[in-house]
Protein backbone atom coordinates (compact mmCIF):
# COMPACT_ATOMS: atom_id res chain seq x y z
CA UNK A 1 0.00 0.00 0.00
CA UNK A 2 1.37 3.63 -0.93
CA UNK A 3 1.51 5.78 1.72
CA UNK A 4 -0.93 7.86 0.00
CA UNK A 5 -3.49 5.49 0.19
CA UNK A 6 -2.23 4.33 3.82
CA UNK A 7 -3.29 7.66 4.73
CA UNK A 8 -6.60 7.74 3.33
CA UNK A 9 -7.33 4.38 4.47
CA UNK A 10 -6.55 5.60 8.13
CA UNK A 11 -8.74 8.87 7.69
CA UNK A 12 -11.62 6.21 6.15
CA UNK A 13 -11.49 3.89 9.55
CA UNK A 14 -11.01 6.80 11.78
CA UNK A 15 -14.10 8.21 10.18
CA UNK A 16 -15.80 4.55 10.91
CA UNK A 17 -15.24 4.69 14.24
CA UNK A 18 -16.36 8.14 14.73
CA UNK A 19 -19.85 7.19 13.13
CA UNK A 20 -20.33 4.01 15.10
CA UNK A 21 -19.33 6.27 18.36
CA UNK A 22 -21.69 8.91 17.45
CA UNK A 23 -24.54 6.06 17.40
CA UNK A 24 -24.04 4.86 20.86
CA UNK A 25 -23.02 7.79 22.52
CA UNK A 26 -26.60 8.74 21.49
CA UNK A 27 -28.68 5.83 22.76
CA UNK A 28 -26.20 4.71 25.51
CA UNK A 29 -24.57 8.03 26.78
CA UNK A 30 -20.76 9.07 26.21
CA UNK A 31 -20.07 6.75 29.12
CA UNK A 32 -21.05 3.78 27.13
CA UNK A 33 -18.41 5.09 24.50
CA UNK A 34 -16.01 1.81 25.35
CA UNK A 35 -12.63 1.18 22.99
CA UNK A 36 -13.78 -2.47 23.63
CA UNK A 37 -17.27 -2.34 22.47
CA UNK A 38 -15.89 -0.23 19.36
CA UNK A 39 -13.74 -2.67 18.56
CA UNK A 40 -15.95 -5.31 18.58
CA UNK A 41 -19.42 -3.41 16.42
CA UNK A 42 -16.14 -2.55 14.30
CA UNK A 43 -14.62 -6.19 14.22
CA UNK A 44 -10.81 -4.14 15.10
CA UNK A 45 -8.42 -4.79 17.91
CA UNK A 46 -8.58 -2.84 21.26
CA UNK A 47 -5.24 -1.58 19.90
CA UNK A 48 -6.50 -0.67 16.56
CA UNK A 49 -9.22 1.48 17.80
CA UNK A 50 -7.32 2.96 20.62
CA UNK A 51 -4.37 3.93 18.24
CA UNK A 52 -6.56 6.72 16.36
CA UNK A 53 -7.64 8.08 20.07
CA UNK A 54 -4.66 7.10 22.95
CA UNK A 55 -7.51 7.41 25.16
CA UNK A 56 -11.46 7.19 26.39
CA UNK A 57 -11.48 10.99 26.83
CA UNK A 58 -10.04 11.87 23.43
CA UNK A 59 -12.42 9.55 21.78
CA UNK A 60 -15.20 11.02 24.01
CA UNK A 61 -14.18 14.50 22.64
CA UNK A 62 -13.82 14.08 19.27
CA UNK A 63 -17.30 12.49 19.03
CA UNK A 64 -19.04 15.14 20.43
CA UNK A 65 -16.94 17.48 17.59
CA UNK A 66 -18.46 14.43 15.40
CA UNK A 67 -22.43 15.39 17.23
CA UNK A 68 -21.74 18.77 16.35
CA UNK A 69 -20.95 18.64 12.94
CA UNK A 70 -23.34 16.71 12.64
CA UNK A 71 -26.02 19.06 14.19
CA UNK A 72 -24.58 21.69 12.14
CA UNK A 73 -25.46 19.70 8.69
CA UNK A 74 -29.04 18.97 9.79
CA UNK A 75 -30.04 22.80 11.60
CA UNK A 76 -27.89 26.21 10.34
CA UNK A 77 -26.34 24.85 7.19
CA UNK A 78 -29.77 23.62 5.84
CA UNK A 79 -31.29 27.27 6.20
CA UNK A 80 -28.16 29.61 5.69
CA UNK A 81 -30.42 30.86 2.87
CA UNK A 82 -33.05 31.92 4.39
CA UNK A 83 -33.07 35.90 5.39
CA UNK A 84 -30.98 36.76 8.71
CA UNK A 85 -33.79 37.61 11.20
CA UNK A 86 -37.00 36.46 12.54
CA UNK A 87 -37.12 34.38 9.02
CA UNK A 88 -34.12 32.64 10.00
CA UNK A 89 -35.08 31.82 13.51
CA UNK A 90 -38.09 30.58 12.46
CA UNK A 91 -36.86 28.29 9.82
CA UNK A 92 -33.88 27.36 12.31
CA UNK A 93 -36.61 25.85 15.16
CA UNK A 94 -37.87 24.06 12.27
CA UNK A 95 -34.94 22.04 10.90
CA UNK A 96 -33.88 21.31 14.60
CA UNK A 97 -37.96 20.05 15.45
CA UNK A 98 -37.35 18.07 11.82
CA UNK A 99 -33.81 16.09 12.98
CA UNK A 100 -35.44 15.43 16.02
CA UNK A 101 -38.86 14.23 14.36
CA UNK A 102 -36.97 12.11 11.88
CA UNK A 103 -35.04 10.02 14.51
CA UNK A 104 -31.28 11.28 12.68
CA UNK A 105 -29.79 9.33 15.85
CA UNK A 106 -31.19 6.80 17.69
CA UNK A 107 -31.40 8.58 21.27
CA UNK A 108 -32.21 11.94 20.22
CA UNK A 109 -31.04 15.22 21.01
CA UNK A 110 -27.50 13.89 21.51
CA UNK A 111 -27.17 17.23 23.24
CA UNK A 112 -29.66 17.34 25.71
CA UNK A 113 -28.26 13.64 26.86
CA UNK A 114 -24.54 14.64 27.22
CA UNK A 115 -26.05 17.92 28.84
CA UNK A 116 -28.06 15.31 31.55
CA UNK A 117 -24.69 12.61 32.12
CA UNK A 118 -22.21 15.35 32.34
CA UNK A 119 -23.95 18.65 34.16
CA UNK A 120 -22.92 17.39 37.09
CA UNK A 121 -19.54 16.23 36.72
CA UNK A 122 -16.22 18.14 36.34
CA UNK A 123 -13.52 17.78 33.46
CA UNK A 124 -13.25 18.87 29.90
CA UNK A 125 -16.20 16.36 28.50
CA UNK A 126 -18.33 18.53 30.74
CA UNK A 127 -16.56 22.16 29.30
CA UNK A 128 -17.04 20.72 25.85
CA UNK A 129 -20.85 19.86 25.89
CA UNK A 130 -21.25 23.09 27.90
CA UNK A 131 -19.21 25.15 25.65
CA UNK A 132 -21.45 23.67 22.37
CA UNK A 133 -24.53 24.36 23.94
CA UNK A 134 -23.21 27.99 24.79
CA UNK A 135 -22.13 28.37 20.96
CA UNK A 136 -25.88 27.30 19.75
CA UNK A 137 -27.96 29.52 22.76
CA UNK A 138 -25.08 32.57 21.47
CA UNK A 139 -26.34 31.67 18.07
CA UNK A 140 -29.95 31.82 18.65
CA UNK A 141 -29.62 34.85 21.15
CA UNK A 142 -27.95 36.33 17.95
CA UNK A 143 -30.66 35.88 15.60
CA UNK A 144 -33.27 37.35 18.15
CA UNK A 145 -31.33 40.36 18.65
CA UNK A 146 -31.13 40.88 14.72
CA UNK A 147 -35.03 40.17 14.51
CA UNK A 148 -35.53 43.05 16.81
CA UNK A 149 -33.36 45.75 15.27
CA UNK A 150 -34.85 44.97 12.08
CA UNK A 151 -38.46 45.24 13.71
CA UNK A 152 -39.64 42.04 13.59
CA UNK A 153 -40.02 41.37 17.43
CA UNK A 154 -41.10 43.96 19.57
CA UNK A 155 -38.25 46.45 20.92
CA UNK A 156 -38.62 45.10 24.36
CA UNK A 157 -38.05 41.23 23.71
CA UNK A 158 -35.71 39.58 26.22
CA UNK A 159 -33.13 37.73 24.29
CA UNK A 160 -32.72 35.66 27.04
CA UNK A 161 -35.95 34.76 27.91
CA UNK A 162 -36.80 33.71 24.19
CA UNK A 163 -33.70 31.59 24.18
CA UNK A 164 -34.60 30.07 26.92
CA UNK A 165 -37.83 29.14 26.29
CA UNK A 166 -36.56 27.63 22.21
CA UNK A 167 -34.33 25.24 24.19
CA UNK A 168 -37.51 24.37 26.90
CA UNK A 169 -39.52 23.46 24.29
CA UNK A 170 -36.88 21.74 22.30
CA UNK A 171 -35.54 19.67 25.57
CA UNK A 172 -39.53 18.85 26.19
CA UNK A 173 -39.48 17.32 22.24
CA UNK A 174 -36.56 15.84 22.85
CA UNK A 175 -38.35 14.40 26.34
CA UNK A 176 -41.57 13.17 24.86
CA UNK A 177 -40.34 11.63 21.53
CA UNK A 178 -37.60 9.66 23.61
CA UNK A 179 -39.52 8.46 26.76
CA UNK A 180 -43.16 8.71 25.88
CA UNK A 181 -42.96 7.89 22.20
CA UNK A 182 -45.46 10.47 21.64
CA UNK A 183 -46.22 11.27 17.91
CA UNK A 184 -47.75 14.31 18.82
CA UNK A 185 -45.21 15.61 20.10
CA UNK A 186 -43.46 17.84 16.86
CA UNK A 187 -46.91 18.95 16.41
CA UNK A 188 -47.13 20.40 19.91
CA UNK A 189 -43.24 21.60 19.90
CA UNK A 190 -44.32 23.59 16.51
CA UNK A 191 -46.85 25.17 18.18
CA UNK A 192 -45.34 26.09 21.16
CA UNK A 193 -42.24 28.08 19.01
CA UNK A 194 -45.05 29.37 17.34
CA UNK A 195 -46.25 31.03 20.04
CA UNK A 196 -42.71 31.95 21.61
CA UNK A 197 -42.16 33.36 18.06
CA UNK A 198 -45.30 35.33 17.76
CA UNK A 199 -46.36 33.40 14.71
Amino acid sequence: MSPRNSVVETRRTRQRILERGLVIASADGLGGLTIGRLATELAMSKAGVLGHFGTKERLQLEVLDAAAELFAREVPEKVRDVAVGLARLRALCEAWVSMLERNVLPGGCFFAAAATEFDGREGPVRDSVAGLSDLWRRDLRLHVQWAVRAGELPEDTDAEQMVFELVGVMLSLNHFLQLTRDPAAPARARRALGRVLGD
